[in-house]
């Protein structure tokens, strides 16, 4: 199918830098529903349709626009064009929107991971766009501020672990911080003077 030659239509649906090369962070990525189709994985089959949202990039901004997105993810993705349906909008025809589909050859395509791992990876990534489990915070509101369709399982599951492990390491970090403040682990006190003293 040929390119766009003036303004076009861009489909996103979360792509960011949340981690570093030591710690990569985890970004959700649309695949061909071929290569998915290969992959063993700890949910349900996907929907037949993708939400996200539609970006106009008018006709002088066009070239520039496509020159980032071309360096950003010409790495690791082949670029297509899909028609896009506008959710409860007045449009009868669908828009024809540029989308970069994530390659197999991409080396930071991992495929299907534990969820429970991969809660615990996200909580502890962060990069210069900030932290990863905000990535996946903000994804999941978005999804659900789309529709009352838009929902995805997948991510609010992962969305859910993720708090979890938040909350427990929120315990653990009060329970190291008493710990440290007394200089020793925890024993009972026997008397007010001696408590004055370990408060100290």
């Amino acid at each position: 199918m040929a390119e766009p030659q003036e303004d076009f239509w861009l489909f996103g649906y979360g792509e960011d830098h949340r981690g570093t090369p030591e710690a990569p962070g985890r970004v959700a990525t649309l695949i061909d529903r071929a290569h998915w189709e290969t992959l063993t994985d700890h949910h349900d089959a996907p929907a037949e349709k993708v939400w996200g949202a539609a970006y106009h990039i008018p006709a002088s901004h066009a070239a520039r626009v496509r020159d980032y997105l071309d360096i950003r993810e010409i790495n690791g993705y082949s670029i297509q064009y899909t028609p896009f349906h506008p959710a409860g909008g007045d449009r009868a025809q669908p828009i024809r929107c540029l989308v970069y589909i994530g390659l197999p050859s991409n080396p930071q395509f991992l495929g299907p991971q534990d969820p429970q791992a991969l809660a615990e990876h996200i909580v502890g990534s962060r990069g210069p766009s900030g932290e990863n489990k905000e990535y996946l915070y903000q994804l999941e509101e978005a999804l659900v501020g789309l529709s009352a369709e838009s929902g995805d399982e997948h991510i609010t599951d992962l969305a859910r672990r993720c708090r979890e492990v938040e909350a427990r390491e929120g315990v653990e970090a009060r329970g190291q911080g008493a710990r440290e403040v007394v200089g020793h682990p925890l024993h009972k006190v026997g008397s007010t003077e001696e408590q004055e003293e370990v408060e100290k």
